[in-house]
Order: C-alpha cells, then sequence, then structure tokens
C-alpha cells in the first residue's frame, strides 16, 4: 500500500529548496508547489453528512470529516514542506524528526480516505452484499460463514488497546488469501496488503452518539459497510490512490 520510507527516500531526490521555509497553513500549498510537490487535499465525502443516520450521527460525520481528517491533512503537508527544506539544508536530524510526523498525519489521510468511501447509506444499493458476492465467497471459504467473519472482525476491532484501526485485507503474494489486521494510531496498512475495508477505532468516530459503548458502534457499523466498494478492492478494480 505505502511505504513511507520510499516516500522519505522520493522527498530526499527534489530538487534543493530555497527562499521561503515558512509552514504558515496559507502559504504552504504554494510552497510545496514551488518544491515541486503536490499539496494533499481534503476529499469530499461521497454522500451527505447525515446520510450514515442513524448508525453514525451527522454530528460525528462532520467532525471527523471537516475537523479530524482536515487537521491530518493539513499538518501532512507542513510536515512535507518542513521535511525538503531539511533535506536542502542537510539538517539529517530534522529529516529524521519529522519522519514521524509525516507517517502519523499521512497514514491519517490514507485511512480517512479509504474509509469514507467503504461506508455507504443502510439500504443503499452499495450497503447491499449482492455486490460482493466473490468477495462473500472467499470470507464464507475463509471463516465458515459470514457471521463468523463478522464476530471475528468485531472481536479485533473491540480488543485494541487504546486509538486505531480494524481492518480485512487482501493478503500480498501469491497466496492472496483473507485476513484481520489491526494498525495503531494512524498506522496504514503496508506490505502490499490490500485494504478491502476499515473501521475507525478512535474515539472520536464514535463517543458523542455511543460514549463508551463501543460494542453498540462496532455492531452498527456493519449497517453502512459498502460492499460494492470492498468488491472492487478485493477484484483489483478500484481506481482508488492508496499511496502517497
Amino acid at each position: 500500500m505505502v511505504n513511507f520510507g520510499n516516500l522519505l527516500q522520493y522527498l530526499a531526490l527534489q530538487s534543493p529548496h530555497s527562499g521561503d521555509t515558512t509552514t504558515d497553513s496559507n502559504n504552504t500549498t504554494l510552497n510545496l508547489a514551488k518544491m515541486g510537490l503536490t499539496a494533499y487535499t481534503l476529499p469530499a465525502l461521497p454522500y451527505s453528512y447525515d446520510a450514515l443516520e442513524p448508525h453514525i450521527s451527522a454530528q460525528i460525520m462532520e467532525l471527523h470529516h471537516s475537523k479530524h481528517h482536515q487537521a491530518y491533512v493539513t499538518n501532512l503537508n507542513k510536515a512535507l514542506e518542513s521535511h525538503v527544506a531539511a533535506v536542502a539544508s542537510d539538517d539529517v536530524a530534522g529529516q529524521i524528526a519529522l519522519q514521524q510526523v509525516i507517517k502519523f498525519n499521512g497514514g491519517g489521510h490514507i485511512n480517512h480516505s479509504l474509509f469514507w468511501k467503504n461506508l455507504a447509506p443502510a439500504g443503499s444499493n452499495e450497503a447491499n452484499l449482492d455486490r460482493a458476492s466473490s468477495l462473500v465467497a472467499e470470507i464464507e471459504k475463509t471463516w465458515g460463514s459470514l457471521d463468523a467473519f463478522k464476530k471475528a472482525f468485531s472481536t479485533a476491532l473491540l480488543g485494541l488497546q487504546g486509538s486505531g484501526w480494524g481492518w480485512l485485507v487482501k493478503e500480498a503474494g501469491n497466496g492472496a488469501g483473507l485476513r484481520i489486521v489491526t494498525t495503531k494510531d494512524q498506522d496504514p496498512v503496508v506490505g502490499g496488503d490490500v485494504p478491502i475495508f476499515g473501521v475507525d477505532m478512535w474515539e472520536h468516530a464514535y463517543y458523542l452518539q455511543y460514549l463508551n459503548g463501543k460494542a453498540a458502534y462496532v455492531k452498527n457499523i456493519w449497517n453502512v459497510i459498502n460492499w460494492q466498494t470492498a468488491q472492487e478492492r478485493f477484484s483489483g478494480k478500484s481506481d482508488e490512490k492508496t499511496e502517497l
């Protein structure tokens, strides 16, 4: 999916930066353009903020998308700008210090971009299991039944300590089987595995609506999974950009 080592190597090969190195948010996009880099932007949701109600409230969706995801995008752009400046000035310590910032905010941007698209309004065509026939068949082959898979996935989500994500992934390599993985904080799926769908288990994804009732959030998330998108990712037909 994404290799932040490769991203940092790419940045190190950019033309040396000269001139203004301000990280003011109003100038970041312009500065990145001068450096030959494209600034990342907040993607629009494919549905309205209230489209996932009652399972995910409009209030949560608006805050989650317009505030939390936007913060990851803003901080990623600032970190990339600072990293190029550190490379240009041979500031190795600065480059190293920024790697975790880029990983955290870059992962937050990737994870949320995938998350919005693997959700769909309950009762919509996209949320219909019929849209994922071959994926469901592979799930049943791997876990014995769809219900058994949901139970295993939900157990993994509720077993997360602190903040993180749960993912159904298609494994890299010749086997290309399915497995459930969790990632800490905003770490993205790596190693060539393809994320089929993910569930955000940070408190900001559910607390305003469910308070400490994580189990209810996990139970209800199944009503708004976009099985059409999951099928496209599983079959390799998705045109989503999953790398920075």
